[in-house]
Formats: C-alpha cells, structure tokens, sequence
C-alpha cells in the first residue's frame, strides 16, 4: 500500500526504566517477545528518565547512541519496549535511519506469525489495520504534503484519504467476518448448555504453561514451545471426568502486561470462551520472579472482558523448578480446592488436578423439567431410580410432567444414552 522500511533478523532493544511503576515493563520480557519474533538482539539500549520526551520518547543523547549502534551493528530494526506516538515513531526512524517498532507492534508481528485458523488471521489482521490507521502519515513523507484547501492540496493527501478508506472498508468486511464467527460460536456455546456440559478454560500469562498442561489433560497435540504467545488460536476438547462426566476444556491466548487494546478487542469471539466459562482454571509460572505481578495482570485482562465473576481454581505450575517440588491441592474454608500445585512439563501432579476438578464440578445439580409421552415410561423409571424426580404432574394429554434434579455425572449419562430424545422432552 505504501512504503515502508523492509525489517530483518538483527535489532537493538531499547528499554526505559520510568519513576511511574504503572508506565514500567520488564525488560527480559522484552528480550523474550524478540526471541519469539525470530529476531537476533544484537545490543541493548537502558535509561532511566521521570517521563517520555514528547519528540523522540528518548533523549537526544541516546537518540544519537541509537544512530551509532544502528550503523555499527548494521542492524534492521528498533524495538522499544513501550509504546510510542507515530510522530515519534516516524521522527526516530528519521534519525536513527531504520525501522522503529514498538511493544504493540512487536506483539501484533507475533500473533501474525502464530495464526493459524482463518478466524485467528481475521482477528489479527483487525488488530493490525487499527493499528496501522494511525500511522498512515509515515509512508507519505516522501510525497509534496501542503495544507488543505481550494488549490492548495498536495498529491499525497489524496492518496492519504483513499488509503483511509480502503483502511475502513476493509476492517468493516473483517468485523462482519468475525461477528458470524462469534454466531457460530455462541450456536456451539448454546448446544453445550442446552446438554448441560461444563466448560473449562485455561486462562494465564503468556509461557505458563497452559498448553502443555491442556495436552496432558487432552492428548490434543496442540502446538506448545517455551516461548511468549505460542498458543494463539482457541483449542476446544472433551475430557471425561470419573465422577463429573464430559466436560469441555479450552486451551487460550496468553495474556501479557499491557496487552494492546486493539488485540483485546479483536480477540473478543476467542475471549468470550473465557467469559463464558463454568470454571476458570488460572495457570500461574509459580518459579516466575514476576509471579504475583503476572497474577495481578491476569485478572486486570479478566476484568476487561467481564470474566472477573467466574470461578477460579488456580494451577501452579512448573514446580520442578522449585527447591522443594511438592505436587498438593490446597483448600479453602469451606473445604473446596482452591489451588493445584503440579508440573505438567513432568507429568507430575495431574492426578490432583483432576482429583479438584471431580470435587468441584461432581457436586453440581442439573434441574429441568421434562414433559414425558406415555411412550417414554422406560425413562421416567430410570429418573425414579435415580431418585431425581422432585415433582410429578399430568397434563392436559396424559403426559407425565417430571420435575428433576440429578447430579451432574448422572444427567451426562442420561444425555449419552438417549440423544437429542432427550432434549426434546426438556420444557423447563
């Protein structure tokens, strides 16, 4: 669409350490979302200043210690670990001669490479035009740009509006797409709670370790790397519990400090697995340094998406990376599991989670009622011996109209053995 610095393999990283503890982000962090971008660090850039500088973010001092690492390393991008305005943006990479990126664009840069499904490249595909439609001015520098006007305006201002609106154009297609994604998904969601199924989601800061526990939960192959975002798109599979029955885990995107609010609303059809959930299932890095920050996080992005009031079990995980690795489940007050300490990389510890998970989910009661034909007197003796029928009435034809309440592994038997029969006579 319009010119831009082509980036490579090697960058320089440029990190500052702000008074503000809100505006501070880590700085091996940083180093790890490059790792995941594939890109080669060949030098770091540290300072510490009370607040960005409004032309270049930086001062001039380090401005011109970019230059010179740039031209010395040769190398082909910039990347701050902090967002940046795009006139700084484009002012930097006029100095410093080469691509700049910030922490948002090195985040979106990822999700690209990870998409695989076409509703993960559609929802990142919409992060980056938002994203981009604010930076448009940079590939037009080249171009005569006069103030507007009758006679005054210059030949890339015209181009600049036409790109606008094929910007606009193409992220209403793209948001049309994805709201009959999300239909789809809440048509899924629906059938799931018409069988009274409960779901599971893993939710956690990015790398830890929600996939390769999902894996060992579901033998589902999924993609798992010790890296920043390798899971990107939504995984869903049933496990079967001994005492609750099937249930249906969700294995998502990682969270991070700051996610960038375009990704946020982007991902809203994957997110919504999370806030749709019977049960939360928090993975937490428990040998992370920065473990209760990425707890803190965590349920800042939770309450973004009006998932705050789920239930949550937490997991934490890699406890082969502690002194003492002690595989237990601790309970709160009222006798519930309220975390699992294991290490699903080791194998270690999966047994108490789905110990937990039977405790938590074995004690839910299924209430409906059904209205029963005649022809259905071999089930209405079943719901009898089950001693799940609460109430029992006649209607108007003969029929009998059971109120029920059974515990939830005894519906999902129930739903296993007479099929969508079963939904049928559901009034209630």
């Amino acid at each position: 669409m319009f010119e831009r610095y082509q980036g490579g393999e090697s960058a320089i990283l440029v990190h500052i350490n702000f008074a503000d503890d809100s505006e501070r982000e880590a700085l091996d962090e940083l180093e790890l979302l490059a790792d995941s971008a594939g890109v080669s660090t060949c030098a770091v850039v540290t300072s510490s200043r009370g607040a960005p500088q409004s032309k270049f973010f930086i001062g001039t001092g380090k401005v011109e210690e970019l230059a010179t690492l740039v031209q010395m390393h040769q190398a082909d991008v910039v990347i701050f670990n902090h967002s940046l305005s795009p006139a700084q943006e484009r002012n930097l990479e006029r100095e410093v001669k080469c691509r700049v990126l910030d922490r948002t664009g090195l985040i979106l840069d990822i999700f690209a490479q990870r998409a695989r499904t076409h509703e993960g490249k559609l929802q990142v595909e919409l992060a980056q035009l938002r994203h981009l439609s604010t930076r448009l001015v940079r590939g037009w520098t080249h171009l005569e740009r006069q103030k507007g006007g009758i006679g005054l305006r210059g030949p890339g201002e015209t181009q600049l509006e036409t790109d606008r609106r094929l910007l606009r154009e193409r992220i209403k297609y793209i948001q049309k797409r994805l709201e009959k994604v999300s239909r789809q998904r809440e048509q899924g969601r629906r059938a799931r709670q018409r069988n009274e199924i409960p779901t599971l989601s893993l939710v956690g800061y990015t790398n830890a370790g929600k996939s390769t526990l999902f894996n060992r939960l579901t033998q589902a192959g999924v993609y798992a790397a010790d890296q920043l975002f390798a899971t990107l798109d939504p995984t869903l599979r049933k496990i079967e519990l001994p005492d609750a029955g099937t249930v249906i885990l969700a294995d998502t995107v990682g969270f991070i400090r700051h996610l960038p609010h375009d990704l946020i609303a982007a991902f809203k059809a994957t997110l919504q697995e999370t806030r749709d959930a019977d049960l939360l299932l928090h993975v937490v890095d428990c040998a992370d340094e920065q473990m209760q920050d990425n707890i803190h996080e965590v349920k800042a992005v939770l309450e973004q998406i009006d998932a705050d009031d789920v239930p949550v079990l937490m997991v934490f995980n890699k406890i082969d990376k502690l002194e003492q690795p002690t595989p237990r489940i601790e309970d709160d007050e009222q006798g519930q599991p309220r975390s699992v300490w294991l290490s699903a990389q080791q194998d270690t510890g999966i047994d108490g989670l789905l110990e937990a998970l039977n405790r938590l989910l074995a004690g839910v009661l299924v209430e409906h009622r059904l209205t029963l034909p005649p022809s259905a007197a071999k089930l209405r003796s079943r719901l009898y011996a089950l001693n799940g029928v609460v109430a029992e009435s006649f209607g108007e034809h003969g029929e009998f109209v059971v109120d029920i309440r059974l515990q939830h592994a005894d519906w999902q038997r129930l739903v296993k053995q007479e099929g969508e029969q079963l939904e049928r006579f559901i009034s209630g």
